[in-house]
């Protein structure tokens, strides 16, 4: 790295897919494709196959309204998911930190994290189902199966961005074709499908059907993926270009989610057609529908086709849930895990409740569970859009790019709704709770927790208008580093020596000690490496937040050296740190180098990562731990 300016120097380490050289304006277009259809996953998932189940065989085509209004609203949403991720360069989660209180972001964590676990506990039985379906596997056992894809994540996760991008798109097109197949098998009445978008809600179970759609279609944790995601292209910081990469992204959006749509409308549909039609208006469950398409379809194509889309339906919107995941730790509580410590929560989150559900309640209760976890995330989802609307709404933050006010009405129209829809519900369901209970104790827990609900909306919805003037809280994964407190001396020098920096109060001791064996015709390779979801996921192709500050950071360091005269560059790695720095060594021929001493052991290091100890393994050079 030089001593240009940090502007000039991010913009070519972060973002390598740069759309401004595509010769057309299709291929421009292309370029920012991809974000969306790792979110678009999670509204083909498994759950929405419950819900969508539900609806279609107990109501018919009736609430086909009710998933045109969630696209809707999801592809509104989105859109100014993208639009703060592109505009700020931080993602729903740090924006959160920085304007709400500490007490109140960790509950909007919790919140987040609850519903990554019940979209992730969707996929878990969903795969199980239809690995039960396609090959017999018992439900248990493929419960326990499913553990096995935390490995497959992991390493989509080693071959980068684009093959996660192919995987993805390929499982989707799987899905899609084979609901094509399954509608030319039903051959459903249009007249009576056209009819469905007419809003109407039957009953109160209709309701509870209607939300669970809802949050299967507008998934919280989404709202956090998107914001980060967008981070990943290559773009200019003029007005003209980011105004470009919104259009480009709503795109790239739009196309995504109506494809979602249409698996979904497939779903319903299917159910309308086959079962409602025909009087089984009981069928709910994924098992019943698989047994009874062959043979009211006549083909027995159409069950097997049911089996292996559900199968890919879970398996890909397990990505998802787990980037959302170490989005939302690593925004709300600025803690970085390794990926497979990560993944192996969120998968055993997951996997208990269903494990022990089917071991305590039995089989016949996976639908149930699969309609209760979307519903779930039906109630989470104020807290990711009330924060998001403020925050796209900011002009001191967002600039001209700030939404205009017909859109702001229309967020928080989409707000209301979600919210009314969902304070409704949790009243019904309070009301029964109570009347079947005769504690007095619990009956006066259940009115508390509504209130505590209600009082954390009003905070969430208020909070921003009262204090938006305050200063941001710092959301800086790594301490500040005062850089007058630099202290050097100069010793027995080596010709090329690397340092590993971690932003901590450790670099001091770091430099001094490179400075003391170096001297002015040594050179310095200042080496970092980023750790964020989107790094890991994107390489320097991220943009995020995080990644932009680490450099800066970075340059501030080379600036250090060069400006006492020494020869110094910086390079950033990503993914895996040991790998990575034991590369930059390697590839820069350093005879040295010399890396802070972590401070932690034993089981910290199984969730933190241990550095020190596996470089020395991967290097010839000698290795300086500064203590």
């Amino acid at each position: 790295m030089s001593s240009k300016a940090p502007d000039t120097s991010l913009s070519e380490v972060h973002n390598s897919i740069d759309p401004a050289k595509a010769r057309s304006p299709w291929r421009k277009i292309a370029a920012f494709f991809g974000p969306a259809y790792l979110v678009s996953v999670g509204y083909m998932d498994p759950g929405n196959w419950a819900t969508d189940l539900a609806g279609g065989s107990q109501f018919g085509y009736k609430l086909l309204w009710v998933l045109l209004m969630s696209n809707l609203m999801a592809l509104l949403l989105q859109s100014l998911s993208a639009r703060l991720g592109i505009v700020q360069g931080r993602d729903l989660a740090q924006c959160n930190r920085e304007v709400y209180p500490r007490g109140v972001n960790f509950i909007l964590y919790i919140l987040a994290e609850i519903a990554i676990a019940a979209c992730d506990l969707a996929e878990v039985l969903g795969m199980a189902v239809g690995l039960n379906l396609l090959l017999g596997i018992p439900l248990l056992w493929g419960v326990i199966i499913t553990f096995a894809d935390t490995l497959l994540l992991l390493y989509l996760q080693k071959l980068g961005m684009r093959k996660m991008e192919a995987f993805i798109i390929t499982l989707v097109a799987i899905i899609g074709s084979c609901f094509l197949l399954e509608m030319f098998f039903a051959k459903p009445d249009m007249s009576e499908l056209a009819k469905g978008f007419i809003p109407s809600i039957p009953n109160n179970t209709a309701l509870y059907i209607a939300i669970g759609i809802i949050g299967a279609t507008v998934m919280p944790h989404n709202l956090y993926l998107h914001s980060a995601l967008v981070q990943t292209r290559k773009i200019n910081r003029d007005d003209n270009s980011i105004r470009k990469a919104i259009k480009f992204n709503i795109i790239d959006s739009a196309v995504a989610l109506n494809m979602a749509l249409f698996v979904n409308a497939a779903i319903l549909i299917l159910a309308a057609a086959v079962f409602f039609t025909s009087g089984n208006q009981h069928v709910a469950a994924l098992k019943d529908a698989h047994q009874l398409l062959a043979p009211m379809l006549g083909n027995t194509w159409a069950s097997h086709l049911f089996a292996i889309a559900l199968i890919a339906a879970g398996q890909s919107s397990t990505v998802t849930g787990t980037l959302a995941g170490q989005i939302v730790m690593e925004g709300y509580l600025r803690l970085r895990i390794n990926p497979w410590a990560r993944r192996l929560l969120t998968r055993m989150l997951a996997i208990v409740p269903a494990v022990l559900v089917i071991m305590i309640m039995g089989e016949e209760m996976v639908d149930s569970m699969l309609v209760f976890s979307q519903v779930l995330l039906s109630m989470q989802l104020a807290f990711a859009v009330i924060p998001l609307i403020h925050f796209v709404s900011d002009k001191k933050r967002m600039g001209i790019f700030t939404i205009k006010p017909l859109t702001k009405a229309a967020a928080w129209l989409i707000a209301a709704v979600i919210v009314v829809l969902n304070l409704k519900l949790v009243y019904e369901t309070a009301l029964d709770w109570i009347a079947a209970t005769d504690s007095t104790a619990l009956k006066g827990l259940i009115i508390l927790g509504e209130l505590g609900l209600v009082v954390l909306l009003g905070i969430t919805l208020i909070y921003p208008f009262i204090l938006r003037s305050r200063e941001a809280t710092s959301i800086d994964v790594h301490e500040k580093v005062e850089m007058d407190t630099l202290q050097t001396t100069i010793s027995k020098p080596f010709k090329k020596i690397a340092l590993a920096l971690d932003y901590s109060d450790k670099d001091q001791k770091v430099i001094q000690y490179a400075m003391q064996l170096g001297n002015y015709e040594t050179e310095y390779t200042l080496i970092h490496i980023v750790e964020s979801a989107q790094a890991r996921m994107m390489e320097d192709q991220a943009k995020d937040y995080e990644t932009i500050k680490d450099k800066e950071q970075l340059y501030r360091y080379v600036k250090f050296f060069t400006d006492r005269q020494h020869k110094a560059e910086g390079l950033l790695g990503f993914k895996d740190r040991a790998k990575e720095i034991a590369r930059i060594v390697k590839e820069t021929d350093s005879d040295l180098l010399i890396v802070g001493s972590h401070g932690h052991k034993n089981i910290k290091d199984l969730i933190f990562g241990e550095t020190i100890n596996s470089v020395r393994h991967m290097i010839e050079v000698p290795v300086f731990i500064a203590r």
